[in-house]
């Protein structure tokens, strides 16, 4: 399934009259009259695209790499303040927490809305794609809830009640549920895709669910999916310059495209400096044990971090004020980190394949607790600044040792406003 630009100014300007109006509260129960005829639903799916990258905010693609304790303020000396610095932003009254609880519910309200609508219509192959894209999002939404705030609210369809959170657990198993749906019927990514991996597709499904699963620890179930993804002829380890620089390559499972007349999500002017050939607002910066990470013989390295003038920048996302970068969701490298992770030891193979990969010799373990560490530290390096360091320790219960953080900061604090506007929340807890 493909779609043109002209297709996406419709469905944009569908999407920007709906949340125009989405001004009720609480965000976590809404409602919509929206109806799509058969005609409607290709061209509104495009726009759920775009709600779901967009309405989140920037901040919610590396959340996890502000708590992580590899990130600080640019205006912090010699990487100090660290701990004031992920304090500062989990408090209920932050603007963070609050906008990516909000953003992830309107997005929400979006894929809901596409889904009810479609539940009148016809089963045709077309529209059962469309089904399984808008249940992957569904998915996508409530895993990067779930991981970031715990137990939230289920809403398999909009509605104006007041809904209590329900628990981690429940969540999770909705998610598995949306994701076997997605699994089924989403476009397959060679032959209804092309290869387009800026769409959604059953590997797409296939890899969140993998990623779902790790985080749950159902360590064999995670490893046996990566290893199908793995096992497929058109994905294989590309170089890792190919995978920032939006170029062709065999690793990408899904990336959100994020051209200039879609978004506003720019991660690179956060990172690069005023002066900078690309230009920023140096908002954020690597802590220097970030910049420690990589070894010179590691081609991860230069797309990674930089040195610009004396000051240390991320890398991997190049345009700074002159564009939009691609938002990596899923890619082959992360399949293996969890294929080597959900083995334990016995992973220890393709924990080196990666290695090598990249440019970096064996390693070898003589206890799955010292395995494990090695295996975090090689998905801190491959994943920086993509979202995963903070929820990479809290599931592995090694947060609060690592980064220095309270057993609160585990979790994002459920926002003030939501709390005063729905009396059924409760917040997490020491917050």
């Amino acid at each position: 399934m493909k779609y043109n630009l002209c297709i996406y100014i419709v469905a944009l300007v569908m999407v920007t009259s709906c949340s125009n109006n989405l001004d009720l509260y609480p965000r976590s129960a809404v409602s919509s009259e929206t109806e799509l005829t058969e005609e409607d639903a290709e061209s509104f799916l495009i726009g759920v695209y775009q709600s779901v990258q967009n309405d989140p905010g920037r901040e919610s693609y590396i959340m996890g790499d502000l708590l992580g304790g590899d990130f600080n303020s640019a205006g912090s000396i010699n990487g100090g303040g660290t701990n004031a610095f992920i304090s500062n932003i989990l408090r209920p009254e932050h603007g963070y927490p609050k906008n990516i609880w909000i953003g992830y519910y309107e997005a929400l309200y979006q894929v809901n809305t596409l889904l009810g609508s479609l539940e009148g219509l016809s089963e045709s192959p077309e529209l059962n794609q469309i089904r399984g894209t808008t249940h992957y999002f569904r998915a996508y939404i409530y895993y990067n809830l779930v991981t970031k705030y715990g137990g939230v609210p289920i809403l398999r369809e909009n509605t104006m009640e007041k809904l209590p959170r329900n628990t981690s657990e429940e969540v999770y198993a909705f998610i598995e549920e949306d994701l076997q749906y997605a699994i089924q019927y989403a476009p397959d990514f060679s032959s209804d895709l092309g290869g387009d991996y800026n769409y959604i597709s059953k590997d797409a499904a296939t890899a969140l669910m993998a990623r779902a699963k790790l985080q749950q620890g159902k360590k064999a179930e995670a490893a046996a999916l990566a290893e199908e993804l793995i096992a497929k002829p058109y994905f294989e380890l590309d170089s890792f310059e190919k995978i920032f620089r939006r170029q062709d390559n065999s690793e990408l499972i899904f990336a959100f495209v994020n051209l200039t007349i879609e978004s506003s999500i720019n991660l690179s002017t956060w990172f690069y400096t005023y002066a900078h050939p690309q230009s920023g607002s140096y908002v954020f910066k690597p802590n220097p044990w970030a910049m420690d990470m990589f070894t010179a013989n590691d081609n991860r390295s230069s797309i990674s971090v930089d040195t610009y003038e004396g000051l240390d920048v991320v890398n991997k996302y190049p345009s700074g004020q002159t564009g939009t970068d691609q938002l990596n969701v899923s890619r082959l490298a992360e399949m293996y980190l969890i294929s080597a992770e959900g083995q334990g030891l016995a992973g220890l193979g393709r924990l080196n394949e990666l290695r090598a990969s990249r440019g970096l010799n064996p390693v070898s373990a003589s206890s799955e607790a010292e395995y494990l560490d090695l295996l975090l530290e090689e998905r801190r390096r491959e994943l920086f600044a993509e979202g995963f360091r903070w929820v990479d320790l809290v599931r592995t219960g090694k947060a609060v040792e690592e980064i220095g953080i309270q057993e609160r900061e585990t979790l994002l604090p459920i926002p003030e406003t939501e709390l005063m506007l729905n009396d059924k929340l409760v917040q997490n807890p020491g917050y």
